[in-house]
């Protein structure tokens, strides 16, 4: 019952997980303007993310375009790119491979050092689509809070941190999380069939009685 219910949580947090990696990956908000010093004009919001870039004035419209270069973006936006399509795919992954594992209840011998297996699988993958997403994530995060701090950019070109930077954080965790809990259904699953095979032999009292009257007549007739 405790292992069913714990995979169930482990498959709601990698599916939240996986929707969060692919939700942020999309999203442009991760870096935003920083409204400070001379930079008060507060009705147009400028938004930087993976794939575009965006410009809210006033909450009414919002104009979105689509990077012509690769080239045009920081070092850390580039390599965040293919880092965040990598999570995702791992993440995609790594919840097949849990839907796979839980499919079965109850398995024979045979299959449940298999079903340790896939398991372990999962759980691994969904720790490294956690660490994968982490980087993009922190990096870009060190790079936003480091340009800040600098007196030698421009007020116009420092940025904060968007809402992407947030949701991925919370799906980093939420992917960990869930490879925790499956890497511990693992170990569970190994004790449960080291149990099973070290389970000692009981006789019924009957053939235990039958077994000592056959040795007892044995010993007679060596005597006769």
């Amino acid at each position: 019952m405790v292992g069913s219910a714990l995979q169930i949580a482990g498959l709601l947090l990698g599916g939240i997980g996986m929707i969060g990696t692919f939700a942020v990956t999309g999203m442009p908000q991760w870096r935003v303007s920083a409204f400070i010093e001379n930079n008060i004009i507060v009705f147009e919001t400028i938004w930087e993310g993976l794939w575009m870039h965006c410009i809210r004035q006033a909450n009414i419209r919002m104009q979105c375009k689509v990077y012509d270069s690769v080239l045009a973006l920081s070092p850390d936006l580039q390599a965040s790119r293919g880092l965040m399509c990598a999570g995702s795919v791992l993440s995609f992954l790594a919840f097949m491979v849990a839907i796979i594992g839980m499919k079965c209840t109850r398995c024979a011998k045979s299959s449940w050092q298999a079903k340790g297996y896939i398991i372990l699988m999962a759980g691994l993958l969904f720790i490294l689509s956690g660490a994968v997403e982490l980087i993009p994530v922190c990096w870009v995060a060190n790079s936003i809070i480091s340009d800040f701090y600098n007196p030698m950019v421009n007020v116009a070109q420092k940025r904060e941190l968007g809402e992407a930077l947030y949701l991925g954080w919370v799906a980093a965790f939420c992917l960990i999380a869930a490879g925790g809990i499956f890497c511990c259904l693992c170990r569970c699953c190994e004790e449960t069939r080291s149990y099973g095979y070290s389970s000692p032999t009981h006789y019924p009292p009957h053939s235990q009685h039958c077994h000592g009257k056959t040795e007892s007549s044995y010993s007679r007739s060596q005597y006769v």
